[in-house]
């Protein structure tokens, strides 16, 4: 595939987008019937396999966390998604955007992900009604620039 090509997927397939890679262990954590299940399906080809829900016990690569403003305590939700992943690995908090039922405001994803030791790093559109922030870990962060 040509590097057009590739810049062009990136823009339009917003499993790309978030920097998911093939063959990598995603786990999902807060599955709904609410959740985007087009991103879901776009993360699953760009992996080569199906996402692992919140009972996996091994290592995974990556983590995609669906939270609602009712969800209960963000934080404490952040600390849980990163104790099966190593240090640097991303989680990406997908929440409501604006307007939306269980939408869940900035400053509190800031709060949360602060007191959690994580780090957002950035935040993507990933669909009509879900937004994704990517948290990592602070270490990882300064790694990166």
């Amino acid at each position: 595939m040509s590097a057009t090509a590739d810049h062009a997927e990136e823009r339009t397939n917003p499993a790309a987008r978030l920097g998911f890679q093939p063959e990598q262990v995603v786990q999902e954590i807060g599955y709904d019937d609410d959740v985007d299940q087009e991103l879901r399906e776009a993360i699953e080809e760009v992996i080569g396999g199906e996402l692992v829900d919140e009972d996996y016990d091994d290592v995974a690569d990556a983590v995609l966390l669906w939270f609602r403003e009712d969800d209960g305590d963000l934080t404490d939700a952040l600390v849980d998604a990163t104790t099966l992943i190593d240090e640097g690995s991303p989680v990406w908090l997908m929440t409501p955007k604006t307007g939306r039922e269980g939408y869940v405001e900035a400053s509190d994803i800031n709060e949360a992900a602060q007191t959690a030791g994580l780090s957002q790093t950035k935040s993507i559109s990933v669909g009509k009604d879900w937004i994704g922030s990517r948290l990592v870990t602070p270490k990882a962060a300064v790694k990166k620039r």
